[in-house]
């Protein structure tokens, strides 16, 4: 997901992706665990989509703390 998508959504809507992408990233650990993960690869892409969203999140609550 890139920042220009991000930056569009609300801040309860970027507090649900973000939701979404801990969860996946979850349940990837667990496979990765197990040994059944097939992409490796996707758990790199997920801490950086966290932090993306985190980091928008962020920009959010400052603009309306500045208002």
């Amino acid at each position: 997901m890139k920042m220009s998508e991000l930056q569009d959504l609300t801040l309860k809507e970027l507090a649900v992706k973000g939701r979404e992408f801990r969860q996946e990233l979850f349940h990837l650990r667990i496979q990765q665990a197990t040994s059944q993960l097939e992409n490796p690869s996707r758990i790199r892409q997920l801490r950086k989509n966290i932090a993306r969203v985190e980091t928008q999140m962020s920009a959010v609550r400052i603009k309306a703390a500045k208002k």
